[in-house]
């Protein structure tokens, strides 16, 4: 699965209208909607804020206005044919005075967000379940040894009355399986799903 490492903005100019294509790595379609907010408040001057998002939850889009197909289509239809997920589109147009008519709205949109995946940097990721492992401070030694020695990764660390750590394994293993033999010394559960970069 791909998706892209940051954000990128991309501006291109059609018959003088202004067209700038941002792209963000978002999840869930909450932190798409989120960020098509913010940049609808951001460009609240501009003609139309058409969206696309391909989210872990779903996806969308948006033409805010534009004729019927003539943008929100073609633009998620750039993120299927590049085979990218956990994505937001927003192309934002200031019009420029001159009518593109349908094929031209289309063909704006979707080199816009071309564009904007050319500049940007595609990585590959993968789906991994995190688990939270709950122990006391007695325990510290005993949780990390078996954290090395089977390959699981921390992805956070929290002390107070108890240590938390927050684990994923890559290779998919059964983490409860690995700590049963502690008998309830450190405690396991499954607390998500992450899409991580692929190594």
């Amino acid at each position: 699965m791909k998706t892209i490492k940051k954000p990128v903005q991309v501006e291109i100019n059609v018959k003088k209208s202004q067209f700038i294509c941002s792209l963000f790595p978002t999840r869930t379609k909450k932190e798409s909607k989120e960020i098509i907010q913010k940049l609808n408040q951001q460009y609240s001057d501009a003609t139309h804020n058409c969206t696309a998002y391909i989210a872990s939850d779903g996806e969308g889009f948006d033409d805010d206005g534009e004729p019927g197909g003539t943008a929100g289509k073609p633009m998620i239809n750039v993120l299927r044919k590049n085979e990218l997920h956990n994505i937001t589109a927003v192309v934002t147009r200031y019009f420029g005075g001159i009518k593109l008519g349908a094929g031209g709205l289309v063909r704006a949109y979707s080199k816009s967000v071309m564009e904007a995946i050319g500049e940007a940097e595609i990585v590959e990721i993968e789906e991994y379940s995190v688990f939270e492992l709950v122990f006391e401070y007695s325990n510290i030694k005993t949780a990390d040894m078996e954290v090395r020695n089977n390959n699981l990764e921390t992805i956070d660390k929290q002390y107070s009355d108890k240590v938390s750590y927050e684990v994923i394994s890559r290779d998919n293993r059964d983490v409860e399986k690995i700590f049963e033999k502690y008998s309830g010394k450190i405690r396991v559960s499954f607390k998500n799903k992450q899409f991580l970069e692929k190594i």
